[in-house]
């Protein structure tokens, strides 16, 4: 008898500590509506930028769509609108814009748009090929990471319904501030130049 009492207690013990241990991580995750540093890269410009920028009623970042610096077509469908090139505080970029289909159709975004570095690619789908050229310094800026190996630009573009638009943005290393003018390279996509704000 006295090993069956042990037993429940036991059982009691841990179903009590479980359930205490269930209620502290709830507790710990309700608090930030913004979710984990990787969801976050999907769908909002990261914090590191210390900007506040327009959000819909999701909470995602919006990009100021009120000037265009920059319309990239290409084959398949798809449009670069680039709608902001800021410097931020601590030496970086965030280049803005939207990604439109413009055919009739689905189409999926080109796994070419991920980069090809083993590090990113490991990561899924992302805007981490794209990169800046300062032609005046001789310099080519890549989408910086986060300690994780995550590209700081939005990720999870797999495809985009047609007529649709998707916001995104890339953060790179700041040019000096001298230069006033990249060309933006996105693979499989033409060149364009974008100035610096």
């Amino acid at each position: 008898m006295s090993i069956r009492h042990g037993v429940t207690t036991r059982r009691v013990a841990s179903a009590a500590l479980l359930a205490t241990a269930l209620t502290l991580s709830l507790t710990a995750c309700g608090g930030d509506d913004g979710g984990s540093a990787k969801d976050k890269g999907s769908s909002s410009a990261p914090a590191a930028t210390g900007n506040s920028k327009p959000q819909d009623d999701g909470g995602n970042t919006v990009p100021d769509t009120s000037k265009t610096l920059a319309t990239i077509s290409g084959t398949g469908g798809f449009e670069f609108i680039i709608h902001g090139a800021t410097r931020d505080p601590g030496g970086f970029l965030t280049v803005t814009g939207s990604l439109k289909n413009t055919s009739g159709k689905k189409t999926y975004a080109p796994v070419a748009w991920n980069g090809q570095e083993t590090n990113v690619r490991r990561t899924g789908r992302s805007l981490a090929g794209m990169t800046l050229v300062d032609k005046t310094e001789k310099k080519r800026y890549y989408v910086l990471r986060d300690t994780d190996g995550y590209p700081l630009t939005t990720t999870g573009i797999t495809d985009v319904d047609a007529g649709g638009s998707v916001p995104f943005f890339a953060q790179f290393p700041a040019p000096p501030d001298s230069t006033s003018q990249v060309d933006i390279q996105i693979p499989l996509m033409p060149t364009a130049t974008i100035e610096i704000s």
